[in-house]
């Protein structure tokens, strides 16, 4: 006679039947610097993103018992922040290994659900022109939107041993291209660009670009380095000041420029899946770039809760854009016009 196989839930198999969610951890029996220490946020962050996820983590399943919103968010928080896959941060709040990892996957993709609500350029002129008055209180650059830049996020190879992940130092990564205010709120974040890419095509072949050569202010620009080509709306640095004007020009544009690094020293140190201490994100490349958006929405949230101080860099392996660029200079006219411009008005 067949025997009937039963498909069995392992955080069945471990704590019984009872309850019909897993709320085995209350955030409320835990002080606020053990939820700091452990999930890398405090209390009111975290009530927050259960009030924000909840509906979207509370969809029905055909498993009998559903992990509660709290808990998959305690979940993935401690995977974001500690970079320690599992086993300890599902111990933490009594989960199994394959529910930790069905967590983490539920919360990425409700955080990256929303990132259009969390991660953007201001819209309204007098948000735009404080967007410019904070940028201008940095170094005095005139009329800066953003600065942007791209990272390196390492990753496991993909099972298809694709090449277009392999960047210049040979390693597996994704090249995310992100721009950001003076305060380090993301406005723009693309994750999901091959290693292999050098910074300049990555900008080129962006949603960015379509964006501020469609869409955007004409009054204004972003500021990028040497590895991308000056263009109307991308400020970039002369490569061979010769004037004081220039040489002036050139130091407001890097010290405006350096909060981009330090908004990525910040989201690598706050969430340490990314900072490759820990190793490469275990995931393929469409899951990765998901779980480096959902930080990224995560990191801008933070900073609405006010938990905005900059982190100092964090120690690790995380792959830093490293392009060796050719030094050139744009053949857009225009865009040297507007720069000139820019010089004579504003630096000489």
């Amino acid at each position: 006679m067949a025997v009937p196989i039963a498909v069995l839930d392992c955080d069945l198999l471990l704590y019984g039947r009872g309850h019909r969610t897993l709320d085995r951890f209350k955030l409320e029996d835990v002080t606020d610097e053990y939820l700091v220490s452990t999930y890398g946020f405090p209390r009111q962050f975290i009530c927050y993103l259960v009030d924000l996820l909840g509906a979207t983590l509370s969809r029905p399943t055909q498993r009998s018992r559903a992990i509660s919103p709290e808990t998959q968010i305690l979940a993935a928080l401690g995977f974001y922040t500690s970079g320690s896959f599992q086993t300890r941060m599902g111990d933490a709040i009594g989960i199994s290994q394959a529910s930790m990892s069905r967590c983490v996957a539920n919360v990425t993709e409700a955080l990256v659900e929303r990132a259009s609500q969390f991660i953007h350029f201001p819209k309204d002129e007098a948000t735009v022109q404080s967007l410019k008055d904070d940028f201008y209180g940095l170094a005095g650059m005139p009329g800066v939107l953003g600065v942007v830049d791209c990272t390196h996020v390492a990753i496991k190879a993909p099972n298809a041993e694709d090449l277009s992940y392999v960047n210049r130092k040979g390693l597996h990564s994704l090249n995310c291209l992100m721009v950001c205010d003076s305060r380090g709120v993301l406005l723009s974040a693309e994750t999901h660009w091959p290693g292999s890419l050098p910074d300049c095509t990555v900008l080129e072949q962006a949603a960015l670009t379509s964006q501020f050569e469609t869409e955007l202010h004409k009054d204004g620009w972003l500021l990028g380095d040497s590895s991308f080509l000056l263009r109307t709306w991308l400020m970039t640095p002369l490569h061979i000041p010769e004037t004081p004007a220039e040489y002036r020009y050139n130091m407001a544009h890097s010290a405006t420029h350096n909060v981009i690094e330090r908004t990525f020293r910040t989201i690598r140190s706050r969430f340490r899946c990314l900072d490759g201490s820990k190793g490469t994100l275990q995931y393929s490349p469409e899951k990765s770039s998901h779980i480096i958006l959902a930080c990224c929405v995560l990191h801008n949230i933070s900073l609405q809760h006010g938990l905005d101080v900059w982190s100092a860099p964090a120690s690790g392996h995380v792959e830093q854009s490293e392009e060796e660029y050719e030094q050139m200079e744009s053949v857009d006219s225009e865009a040297c016009r507007v720069r000139q411009e820019l010089l004579l008005t504003h630096f000489s």
